[in-house]
């Protein structure tokens, strides 16, 4: 098992945080994988600004409340096939509606 990561940006808040957590905590789920570490981290430029656009077009008039954009990191111990399924997974999840124009819970990219 080599060390993989899972590297998203997203605009959200804590109960944002937490929802795509357990996403990806449901995406590993009976994966042969482990989370082994991860990170949040606050942008410091304006990277990730066209998330806050995204939300403003999304939610017109809607108070975007504590919302911040950000990294969120997850470290993964797993082969490279397993990698792949959980992202597939991931963005499934955080995109469920498919291709066609819907409103994200969570506005978010992958990188």
């Amino acid at each position: 098992m080599r060390a993989r990561r899972l590297r998203l940006g997203l605009y959200a808040d804590e109960q944002g945080l937490a929802w795509v957590r357990r996403l990806v905590e449901d995406a590993i789920g009976s994966r042969h994988a482990r989370i082994i570490g991860g990170t949040l981290a606050h942008t410091v430029d304006d990277e990730l600004d066209f998330l806050v656009e995204q939300w403003t077009v999304e939610h017109p008039g809607q108070n975007s409340g504590s919302r911040q954009p950000v990294y969120r990191e997850v470290h993964l111990g797993c082969s490279l096939r397993t990698w792949r399924a959980i992202r597939k997974a991931v963005l499934t999840a955080l995109c469920p509606e498919g291709s066609g124009p819907h409103i994200c819970r969570v506005p978010w990219t992958v990188g």
